[in-house]
C-alpha cells in the first residue's frame, strides 16, 4: 500500500465520532473537493477507508445517503445540506484542523518521501482553495498553487511543511514514519554530497599538481633550474617527491614552513617561469 493510502488508512480510524461539531467540520472539508453546485452530491474514490470514513460521517450526522460501484471507484451520492454548514465555527482552532483533515481524505495525496517531497490536495473551485488556504496558512503552514484543467490544487514540497501538516490533521503515526524516512534520505543525500566534494576537491588537487609536475619538467628541460632562486627550486623539488600532497602539506615540509597561500604563490611562479 503507497504512503499516501497508509495515511488515510489512519486518518479513517480516528474516533472522534462524539464530537459532532469537528464531524460536522470534516464533512465540509471534504465537500471542498466535490462538485457542490447541485443539490445531489456526489463523491468518487478508490480508497476504501474514504468509504468507511464518509460513511460514518453521515450516519452520525443522519444524512441519507447511497454507496454505488464503478468499475474501482466507490461512488456515495447524497443531498447537499446547507444549514448544517452554516453552523460551523471556522474559528475554532479544532474545527478547522477538521476541515484541513476532511480535505485531505477528499482530495490529498502525497508521493512516497523516499522518492520527493509533494504533498497536494485538489479542491473543486477556487474559492474552496483560497478557503483552505487561509486556514492551513494560520497554523504557520505555506503552500503553493497549483492550476490544473479540471482543477485547483495547493500543494507543499518542503520535507517539514509536509511533517506539520500531517500533525495537523492527526495523522501522528504516519509523521514518525515519514520523518524516519526524510532523516534517512536527508543524511544520504548529505554524506552523498560530502563525497562528491572531496572527490571534485581531490581531482581538483590532482590536476593541479600534475600542471605543476609539468612545469618543473619543462623548466629543467630548458635548463632554468639553475637560474630558479632556492625557495623555488626547494618547492619545486618538494612536489616532485610528494605529487599527492596537498599545498598545506608540502607548506610544512619546507626547510622554513609556510602556509597554502605562499606554497600556492609559489607553484604559480613556477608555472610563469615554464611558459615563459
Amino acid at each position: 500500500m503507497s504512503f499516501s493510502a497508509n495515511v488515510k488508512e489512519e486518518l479513517s480510524k480516528i474516533n472522534n465520532f462524539s464530537n459532532k461539531q469537528a464531524i460536522e467540520a470534516e464533512l465540509y472539508g471534504y465537500m471542498l473537493t466535490m462538485n457542490m453546485s447541485n443539490e445531489k452530491i456526489k463523491f468518487l474514490t478508490e480508497n476504501e477507508y474514504n468509504v468507511n470514513r464518509l460513511n460514518k460521517i453521515l450516519n452520525r450526522l443522519n444524512i441519507d445517503y447511497k454507496i454505488e460501484m464503478n468499475g474501482k471507484n466507490f461512488s456515495i451520492i447524497f443531498l447537499k445540506n446547507k444549514v448544517l454548514f452554516e453552523k460551523i465555527d471556522k474559528k475554532n482552532l479544532e474545527v478547522e484542523k477538521a476541515i484541513v483533515r476532511g480535505a485531505f481524505l477528499g482530495g490529498g495525496s502525497i508521493t512516497e518521501p523516499s522518492s520527493r517531497y509533494h504533498l497536494e490536495i485538489r479542491l473543486e473551485t477556487n474559492e474552496a482553495r483560497e478557503e483552505l488556504i487561509d486556514i492551513i496558512k494560520e497554523f504557520g503552514i505555506e503552500v503553493k498553487k497549483l492550476e490544473r484543467k479540471y482543477s485547483y490544487s495547493i500543494y507543499i514540497k518542503d520535507g517539514e511543511e509536509i511533517s506539520k501538516i500531517l500533525a495537523l490533521i492527526g495523522a501522528n503515526g504516519s509523521v514518525l514514519k515519514y520523518e524516519d524516512i526524510r532523516v534517512f534520505k536527508d543524511t544520504k543525500n548529505n554524506v552523498n554530497r560530502k563525497v562528491n566534494c572531496e572527490t571534485a576537491n581531490l581531482n581538483k588537487t590532482v590536476n593541479a599538481g600534475i600542471t605543476q609536475i609539468q612545469a618543473i619538467k619543462k623548466i629543467k628541460k630548458q635548463k632554468k633550474w639553475n637560474t630558479l632562486p632556492k625557495n623555488l627550486q626547494e618547492i619545486a623539488t618538494l612536489r616532485i617527491e610528494n605529487p599527492d600532497a596537498t599545498l598545506e602539506e608540502l607548506g610544512k615540509m619546507l626547510s622554513e614552513p609556510i602556509g597554502k597561500s605562499g606554497v600556492n604563490h609559489r607553484l604559480k611562479r613556477l608555472i610563469e617561469i615554464a611558459e615563459e
